[in-house]
């Protein structure tokens, strides 16, 4: 029991040290203006969704390190408590990290997540959008980066590195802002 209680202490400090001193050997995300990389990925209900699922829709594609971690707790439920101004804008959430299928429903069911999370297990989509880093030369992770992709495909939008705590509302704001400048039709 002492030595649960000590990892469950230890491992989100760890987690946070090693984000700090990650590599940056990524490769480039897709430019602004670009087609966004296709995918085909389980959420955490094991359903397969695919990129052109969303074809005609904004979609918020948002990459994080790791299920029920404090930064990415702290994002995911910004983005869950901002989940209605999303959907009036007529945009979709989908969070992608390396984590499992069960990792994700665990994650998803505590916090009440009502968005897609999607595990890259294979790391290929997260190789693809330039946000896969390698941890202390031990372990690669997704980097905490958010694509915002327009109706058509393409990238709108693209934020590095992001401060969970409030990239919720810097991306409804942004995404509102493009629709104001380019309405639909």
């Amino acid at each position: 029991m002492r030595m649960s209680l000590l990892l469950a202490v230890l491992l989100p400090a760890l987690f946070v040290v090693l984000s700090a001193v990650q590599t940056t050997a990524r490769a480039d995300a897709p430019s602004v203006g670009s087609p966004a990389p296709a995918f085909s990925l389980q959420d955490q209900k094991g359903e397969t969704h695919t990129l052109a699922d969303y074809h005609g829709k904004w979609v918020v594609l948002y990459f994080y390190p790791k299920d029920d971690t404090p930064g990415c707790t702290t994002e995911a439920c910004a983005l869950r408590d901002n989940i209605f101004a999303f959907r009036k804008a007529g945009a979709v959430i989908l969070g992608i990290s390396v984590d499992d299928v069960a990792s994700h429903k665990a994650f998803a069911e505590k916090h009440s997540l009502p968005f897609t999370l999607l595990a890259d297990s294979t790391k290929q989509t997260a190789r693809q959008y330039g946000v896969l880093v390698k941890m202390m030369g031990l372990f690669e992770l997704a980097q905490r980066d958010t694509f915002l992709i327009d109706p058509q495909g393409r990238i709108a939008r693209h934020w590095p590195k992001v401060d969970p705590k409030d990239h919720s509302d810097m991306v409804l704001k942004e995404l509102l802002a493009l629709q104001a400048a380019k309405p639909a039709g």
